[in-house]
């Protein structure tokens, strides 16, 4: 059965090649949307390497991954990042798997997600399970949500063993410039849905978000890098409050 990946990116010129390496051969077709604002050369890049550029404004990252469903012809449809990576398991999967007749209207792949070139265990990082090969008639994304997207899938969802590979974060601006955007697209969200901050909400959210990124979810198995990570996770909760009041004043 014939299938399509489908990425959306903005200046990702980095990464843009190793993602399209690791899926070739294996996709019937490539799509790449790149939000108009890009200025570097990921498209001359995703072009070269065989991909489908189109360009669209930026409206979120839910709204995006509609526009990518409806520009991919074929039944199927793998979703990535630009800095994610499909393993030689995980392509072989999907062959076989495609091969056939397909009993589930989408599959979960667990995730490796790489901080600073190491592979994380604890944390809630691992295995990471994201739903990312959809039946492209069945599945929509919530654009309410402006980050951490959500797909509603109409159908049964399958698992597959085979891994992406997720390169996080590889500098330290990098970690806070992501964390930081989060922050912000998580306080507007919030707003939009009537929420607002509480006194409470500055203590008892970052420290739940301590307790469970480095203590429930076992990110102490990463030693200091996972002390770090969970830290700063901890505290980008205090700052989405913080915005979420300020949205509120204002």
């Amino acid at each position: 059965m014939k299938f399509s990946v489908a990425i959306i990116a903005r200046d990702e010129q980095r990464h843009i090649g190793g993602c399209l390496a690791s899926v070739a051969g294996l996709a019937d077709e490539v799509i790449v949307l790149l939000d108009e604002r890009s200025r570097d050369g990921t498209a001359a890049l995703a072009e070269a390497a065989g991909a489908i550029v189109h360009r669209a404004p930026w409206r979120g990252f839910s709204a995006q991954r509609n526009r990518a469903l409806a520009l991919c012809r074929h039944p199927w449809v793998l979703f990535l990042d630009a800095d994610e990576r499909v393993t030689p398991e995980l392509a072989a999967e999907i062959r076989a798997l495609l091969a056939t007749p397909v009993p589930c209207a989408g599959y979960w792949i667990p995730r490796y997600n790489f901080f600073f070139g190491k592979a994380l265990r604890g944390g809630g990082w691992y295995p990471d399970p994201q739903l990312r090969l959809l039946r492209r008639d069945a599945a929509r994304y919530d654009e309410a949500r402006l980050v951490h997207e959500l797909v509603t899938l109409g159908g049964e969802a399958g698992t597959l063993h085979g891994h992406i590979e997720h390169l996080n974060i590889e500098r330290l601006g990098e970690l806070w410039a992501k964390q930081s955007g989060y922050a912000l697209a998580e306080a507007r969200t919030l707003y939009a849905t009537g929420r607002r901050a509480r006194w409470r909400n500055f203590l008892g959210a970052p420290a739940r978000e301590l307790w469970r990124r480095y203590i429930a979810l076992g990110g102490w198995r990463d030693g200091l890098l996972g002390l770090l990570l969970c830290a700063t996770l901890a505290w980008f909760e205090l700052v989405k409050f913080i915005l979420l009041a300020g949205m509120g004043r204002r």
